[in-house]
């Protein structure tokens, strides 16, 4: 026995929106008042798609070197660099860690950075080294950083250490 059910009156408000997808604010923005003038959001997710404005390639260098350095001495796990990094640029990170690049000399030894030299051989790459000091040691390491994907976000394509 099958009975036959009647389809539910629909109301404008449940037919499918057309809009395209970038023409849509995200589900939790709607609605939402837009920032004071002059007022950036503080959420870091905010500035990632795309160059921020006033970009500037030595900071964008001297974090990411930092963050490297702390994965590379074991005080940070390398999965939090994996979005941040191209699967090439991830496979040569998970090689150094577990080579030891950096060892630290004991638990006190604290690295300590140099200043960051980069350069940008395109608009959209940046290069950069570091010298990285752990007690009596010296290593330097080297990164490549790329805009990719249609976001344009900034990913480690080549990290190499010494």
């Amino acid at each position: 026995m099958t009975t036959s059910r009647t389809a539910p009156h629909h109301r404008p408000e449940d037919q499918p929106v057309t809009t395209p997808l970038a023409a849509r604010p995200h589900r939790h923005l709607r609605g939402a008042t837009p920032h004071p003038a002059g007022r950036q959001p503080r959420h870091p997710r905010a500035t990632c798609p795309g160059t921020p404005p006033g970009h500037d390639a030595r900071a964008l260098a001297a974090r990411f070197a930092h963050r490297l350095v702390e994965v590379l001495t074991g005080a940070r796990p390398s999965g939090q660099l994996m979005r941040h990094t191209s699967l090439d640029g991830y496979g040569q990170l998970a090689s150094l860690v577990r080579a030891g690049a950096l060892r630290r000399g004991g638990a006190a030894v604290r690295p300590r950075l140099g200043p960051v030299h980069d350069r940008s051989p395109s608009p959209d790459a940046v290069e950069a080294c570091v010298r990285v000091d752990l007690g009596r040691r010296h290593h330097m390491v080297a990164f490549r950083l790329e805009q990719r994907g249609p976001a344009g976000q900034w990913q480690c394509t080549a990290v190499e250490a010494r």
